[in-house]
């Protein structure tokens, strides 16, 4: 039976695991870098591999009965607890030099998210969140109170989106809102959650891409689900709304639905 761990300590070693990845992020960010593609047609470079074989390693000497997923290498859910990794989530904006890109973990407790981190090494930037508060670099995080769709900042990742439907129904939010970004990938939820921006809707998501950031959203009083308001578990299917508040998320999925 896995003992049960405790979470302001499992949240201290993450923090120490993130600045662990953060050197070796910058090691190799804007260098001259191979990059292959995954089968699914996605980048990988050294630093993706290098990041996640060593939270690995250090996460199996610390909780040897803890399961791990991560982006590059999959893994396994715990009997309890599981690991959630993203070495290097943007690599795109990595490999192009943007230093837009950071680092995810998480933890599971069975299928619930217990917290999450995203850290951003150019910048030195990081958000930590239980679902109950979260940090922005040792100062408690706010998102906005924003409430109305049409005063509402978004940021949308792509609009590479492959299936026709999903598209239309991201556009119908798209022009309904104050503006619309694009790009971002995990910067832009911690940007939600310190009050920047109000709306982030994703879609093609992966558990890693978007279970780190459920504490981290929440913590800071905003509000992260499916595109139809269930909570975000492993066996989600990529789509995700998250926004500042209870009544804008609704209303956004009210126009995506």
């Amino acid at each position: 039976m896995t003992a049960k761990v405790d979470s302001p300590e499992a949240m201290a070693f993450a923090m120490e695991l993130a600045d662990v990845a953060r050197p070796i992020a910058l090691k190799y960010f804007r260098t001259p870098l191979a990059v292959t593609s995954k089968n699914d047609g996605t980048p990988v470079t050294l630093a993706d591999q290098a990041i996640e074989a060593e939270l690995r390693r250090r996460i199996r000497e610390r909780f040897p009965d803890h399961g791990i997923i991560g982006e590059e290498t999959g893994g396994r859910r715990g009997e309890r607890y599981t690991w959630i990794i993203d070495p290097i989530d943007g690599t795109r904006s990595f490999v192009s030099g943007c230093p837009l890109f950071g680092t995810m973990i998480g933890l599971l407790s069975e299928d619930e998210p217990v917290f999450g981190l995203i850290d951003i090494p150019a910048t030195g930037e990081r958000w930590v969140g239980d679902g109950r508060e979260t940090s922005f670099n040792g100062r408690k995080a706010h998102a906005s109170d924003r409430a109305s769709l049409g005063e509402a900042r978004l940021y949308t990742t792509s609009i590479d989106i492959p299936d026709p439907a999903d598209l239309e129904r991201l556009n119908r939010v798209c022009s309904r809102v104050s503006f619309t970004r694009y790009s971002g990938d995990c910067y832009a939820y911690g940007l939600l959650a310190s009050g920047h921006c109000d709306l982030v809707i994703d879609f093609g998501l992966d558990p890693y891409d978007y279970l780190p950031l459920v504490g981290v959203v929440t913590g800071a009083g905003g509000a992260i689900t499916d595109w139809q308001t269930r909570p975000l578990r492993v066996q989600s299917d990529g789509r995700v709304v998250a926004a500042a508040t209870q009544t804008l998320l609704e209303e956004a999925i009210r126009i995506l639905d």
